[in-house]
Order: structure tokens, then sequence, then C-alpha cells
């Protein structure tokens, strides 16, 4: 660890030098997930539920070629209103060259594994996963996301794979790389703004405890990878599947007629249904956010 460019701010480092509980957070959320001030705010809100959970946050991001093992309060704000373009978008494929040549970087929900797990941080909280694209048949788009759960001994909480996915071939994709997905409360998969998917959960947990447990099992049987937690959204905030549904179709249509394909798909698309719902899917998005943080801390605080 000594050799790599990796800084810890003394808050995370006390934290892990102490064997205390920290959860990472990951930064795409702030620099392509939402907009300025909101993106500084929704930062700081979750920061501090993980802390009122009994956990410090680090939120990670790759700053002049050097991986930042939590923000500092100027550091946040700095990062969060770099110009548009400036910040790269950070998984697997693209985390070495940044590093390299000295670039800035969000990291994705593959990024922020590769990263927590060199940093020592067993525990990680997000919104959505990454999955299998829809027309995945004809474009082979799937999310390194996947890849990262089946490699990195990362617990990840999140509010299930984004909603705008082929979920159903998602879950067979996490089931053939044996990726334990464990549902929290309910038997049905969340799908991120929605609670009920339509599809069943391979396992459930509802105890924070039992998924430290069992994180703890995993490394000691030797087996390779981490945990998908999915975590429905509170039922207050989300917004019911035959609902979003149909305008997750529009914006699909949408993209296809366009020609946006790759990478610019999910940033189109989310920005799409942020219209089409007139903001309701950006309440959602931050209230499951903040939820996953607060289990995130507790299954931590539990020893994973």
């Amino acid at each position: 660890m000594t050799a790599l460019p990796l800084a810890c701010t003394p808050e995370v480092r006390a934290a892990l030098d102490e064997g205390r509980p920290v959860v990472a957070l990951e930064s795409t959320i702030i620099t392509h997930g939402m907009p300025h001030p909101q993106n500084v705010g929704m930062a700081r809100d979750v920061e501090a539920a993980i802390r009122e959970g009994g956990a410090t946050p680090a939120t990670i991001a790759v700053i002049d070629g050097t991986i930042r093992i939590g923000l500092d309060d100027g550091t946040l704000q700095s990062f969060a209103t770099r110009p548009e373009g400036s910040v790269m978008k950070l998984s697997r494929a693209d985390l070495a060259v940044a590093i390299a040549t000295g670039r800035t970087g969000a990291t994705t929900v593959a990024g922020t594994m590769i990263c927590a797990a060199l940093a020592g941080i067993r525990v990680f909280a997000t919104g959505g996963i990454g999955g299998v694209h829809r027309g995945v048949e004809q474009t082979m788009d799937i999310s390194a996301d996947l890849q990262e759960l089946a490699q990195t001994a990362v617990t990840v909480v999140s509010a299930g794979a984004k909603a705008i996915l082929d979920l159903p071939r998602t879950l067979e994709v996490l089931e053939t790389l044996g990726v334990p997905v464990i549902a929290v409360g309910q038997d049905a998969l969340p799908a991120f703004w929605s609670r009920d998917s339509g599809l069943p959960a391979p396992l459930r947990m509802d105890d924070p405890a039992q998924i430290a447990a069992a994180a703890r099992m995993r490394r000691a049987l030797g087996l390779p990878g981490g945990q998908l937690v999915v975590n429905p959204i509170p039922a207050d905030a989300e917004i019911p599947r035959p609902e979003i549904m149909p305008l997750v179709e529009q914006a699909l249509s949408e993209a296809s007629a366009q020609g946006i394909a790759a990478k610019d798909v999910t940033p189109f698309l989310l920005d799409r249904i942020f219209t089409l719902t007139e903001g309701r899917s950006l309440a959602a998005n931050t209230a499951l956010v903040l939820n996953n943080a607060r289990l995130a801390a507790r299954i931590a605080a539990a020893g994973a």
C-alpha cells in the first residue's frame, strides 16, 4: 500500500488504524449523478447518516493522480464544482491510466470497490449498481460492476440494479458469477426507484449482524468476491414499478432514436427520467442513498 499514490484523511486513517467501522462512498454520484449544489448537500447528508450509524464515511475519488480515501469539506466542494468534462468516470478499465497520468476522476461502483479494498475498507454504500443493459444481444453492454462483485471482497449495499437495465439478465449474470444477492426486509428483489422488481431475491437476510457474519464466512472459506445487499427504497419515497416503467421505456426509445450508446446511455436515461417524473426520481434517489448508508453503517459496525 505504501507504494501506491493513496491518501486517507486523518479521520479515515485513524478509524482504520484503530479498527473502527468505515463505509466507502462513490464519487460519480457527485460529479455525474446530481447537479450542484444538490450534489454537495447530498454527499454531506450521506456522510452524516453514516456517522450517526456509528461508522466513519470515506468518499473515494482520484484527484490529480492520487487515490483519495475520504474528502474533507474543502476538497469535496472543489471536486463537486469542477468544470463539466474535466472529471473522468473511473471504472476498472480507466483507473490505472487516470492515476498514472495524474488525472482527476470520480469512481464508479467498480472503481470504488477496488480503491476501498486497497485501503482495507470492507463495506460500501451506493445508490444502484450497473448491470446488463437492454438489447445486450446487439450491444454486449454489461457493466463492469458485476465482474467486480465477483472478484473484490467488499459488501456493497444498494437499492438493487438501476431500473433502466435488463434485471432478469443482470440477476442471471450475478448468479453465474457466484455473487450472493441478499434482499433485506422482503423476499422480492428491489429495483432502485421501486421496492419490487417483480423478481424474487435469491437470498434474504434482515439482520445486519448476519450479513456481516456472511462476509466474514466468505473470507474464511477463501471465496473470492463480495456480497450484493439489495435494500428497498423507503416506501414513502418509492415510485412504484407500474408508474416508472412506462417512463423508462420512453427514455430508452428516445436514446435509441438519438443514437446514444455506451457510457452515454445511463446519464441520458437518468436525466430524461428526472424530467419525465418532474424531479421525483432525484428525490427518490436521495432517499434510497441515505437509506443504504444507514444500513451499511450497521453492517460495518457489526464487523463485516
